[in-house]
């Protein structure tokens, strides 16, 4: 894993626009070029990536000094009623946390489960039992990754703060992935210098002041409408305020990895490394 200075270091989710192909490795090396820091690598639809690529994945991000993440398949389903397909789910996890930790990635971003017919209570419930088996394999495979639960922006899905920061005091091990798109999205609101004050805030309150060194967060333009998150959207497009965003994590010494996932990718993810330099300036 690379090591890195303290602070926030940006990055894209997937590879940049701009690589020279669609490579992992292309998207390290671009990343590095662009002068951003980080790299979350999707595999989002399966894990396609063997532990020979993940091996040359991990040695030229540490030769680059570009952090990494993984994000799992969106395949996955904690809380199906189908017990085969919750067991297909656990596997998706485990499999994108054993190819992670083989790239030198910190991170496994996942989604957990939809409601369904299910109350938010008993989708709870069953989120956690899954997870506790899956991290207990990860344990006795000392994995050395950090499993990263997301904030989800559709209000069908599992995933609204207080689920994620209850899911992480509740699982040994679990940490949150901060989507302000998506709270945006789900709650309609959480889109000024206080919410997102407010947010930071009770994430240290529940995990402790130490969760908000070694964050890891998305962020996008986002469209949104009575059900939540439609599709992102580059920052400009939208009014989130992304300005202030930027200044409640500072103000609160936040460090760790922001991954944008706007269409452009390395266009906001730049303006926002700089925007925060020059905050960081004043």
């Amino acid at each position: 894993m690379a090591i890195a200075p303290r602070g926030l270091h940006f990055g894209t989710a997937g590879v940049p626009l701009s690589s020279a192909d669609d490579s992992s490795l292309a998207a390290i090396e671009r990343i590095k070029a662009l002068g951003l820091d980080c790299l979350e690598i999707e595999f989002v639809k399966g894990v396609k990536m063997g532990f020979d690529t993940a091996r040359k994945v991990r040695e030229k991000a540490a030769a680059l000094g570009v952090r990494l993440s993984v994000h799992a398949p969106y395949f996955i389903n904690l809380n199906s009623e189908d017990p085969g397909k919750r067991l297909q789910s656990q596997e998706r996890l485990l499999n994108t946390a054993r190819v992670g930790a083989a790239c030198g990635a910190a991170s496994v971003v996942f989604h957990a489960a939809f409601y369904g017919k299910d109350s938010a209570e008993k989708t709870y419930e069953a989120v956690k039992r899954e997870l506790g088996a899956v991290q207990s394999i990860v344990r006795t495979e000392r994995l050395a990754v950090t499993l990263r639960v997301e904030t989800m922006g559709k209000r069908s899905q599992f995933g609204s703060l207080d689920e994620v920061l209850t899911l992480c005091r509740d699982v040994a091990g679990l940490q949150p992935c901060l989507d302000f798109s998506h709270l945006y999205a789900r709650e309609g609101r959480i889109n000024s210098y206080t919410d997102f004050h407010r947010v930071l805030s009770k994430v240290a309150r529940k995990l402790g002041p130490r969760a908000l060194r070694n964050v890891h967060i998305h962020i996008a333009g986002i469209h949104y409408g009575d059900k939540g998150e439609i599709k992102h959207l580059n920052l400009e497009e939208t009014d989130f305020r992304y300005d202030e965003w930027l200044q409640a994590l500072r103000d609160l010494g936040v460090e760790g990895m922001v991954i944008c996932e706007s269409p452009n990718l390395e266009e906001d993810a730049l303006m926002l490394k700089k925007l925060y330099r020059a905050q960081r300036a004043r």
